[in-house]
């Protein structure tokens, strides 16, 4: 599916459809209203970014888009067609991934164990078919140094490599299994600066490769440093939502912390460094009339 976009020649010139667009997306659980006519768009080769603090609707979000939800209202696309996922399986199916922040790893197993977790290959046929060991050995640790991850030892616990490697084996995962649509929660929140270069410096280089990416953080630090695009979710509608053109990074981290609300507060602030009182005695020094007490 395609559209154009006129130009200022007159001609048309051919826009293809996003690799996933929201519009107009809600959600509620019973009387409560999480989320109120979002939209999204998310092209290939670019790096949205969702910020929001705790509670503005990130999560709920993530669920929508990765399959675990539907949406009370609004249009879910993919390619431009209209989707109802039911399971993330189907999500993934269509090529949209998603990294969690506990990453669903289990840390006493090797890493090439974790990398193929839940999708093993096999040799053999029949009830006599065995884990290919060797291939997904050998695959695990090609896709890691196309990542830039050379790991000593392959066999090694993947709760032995620091939390920026283990976020960059989710990421060659995700990726290895067919992701066009990368969506990372929070994957510098429990990092310290160092690691959080590592995964940063991972998800420029899954936007080099085509891939659209969703990074949802609440550090605009961070999203500024890799993102194209921004919007920043507030009590569950949009409070910003543009590019990296429009925005500077004082203008991105003004619209987190508040925003509006902020100048509001210091234009209330700023009255009150004077108020006035009414003074207790008059001009001759005499205290205040209290006849008639």
């Amino acid at each position: 599916m395609t559209d154009t976009t006129s130009t200022s020649t007159g001609n048309t010139t051919p826009r293809t459809a996003p690799l996933l667009e929201l519009r107009g997306i809600g959600k509620t659980f019973g009387n409560i209203r999480a989320l109120n006519g979002i939209n999204l768009r998310v092209d290939a080769g670019e790096v949205t970014c969702i910020l929001g603090d705790n509670g503005a609707g990130k999560s709920t979000l993530i669920k929508i888009i990765a399959g675990l939800y539907g949406p009370t209202s609004g249009e879910y696309l993919v390619d431009g067609e209209p989707v109802d996922f039911s399971s993330p399986r189907q999500a993934l199916d269509r090529g949209i991934a998603t990294v969690y922040q506990d990453l669903a790893m289990v840390p006493l197993m090797p890493v090439w164990r974790n990398f193929f977790l839940g999708s093993e290959l096999r040799r053999g046929v029949g009830p006599f078919r065995m884990l290919d060991v060797a291939r997904m050995r050998r695959i695990a640790d090609e896709e890691l140094r196309k990542m830039g991850i050379d790991l000593p030892d392959i066999d090694a616990p993947v709760g032995n490599l620091s939390g920026g490697q283990r976020q960059v084996v989710a990421i060659a995962r995700a990726v290895y299994f067919g992701a066009r649509v990368l969506i990372l929660d929070e994957p510098t929140a429990a990092l310290g600066v160092k690691q959080s270069g590592v995964v940063l410096k991972y998800v420029s280089a899954a936007r080099e490769a085509g891939l659209g990416v969703i990074f949802i953080t609440h550090n605009p630090h961070h999203a500024y440093m890799v993102g194209d695009h921004f919007v920043v979710i507030k009590l569950g509608e949009t409070e910003l939502d543009q590019p990296r053109s429009e925005l500077t990074l004082d203008d991105l981290t003004h619209h987190m912390a508040g925003g509006a609300e902020l100048d509001a507060l210091q234009h209330e602030l700023e009255r009150a460094k004077d108020p006035q009182v009414d003074p207790l005695h008059d001009a001759a020094g005499e205290g205040p009339d209290v006849q008639g007490l």
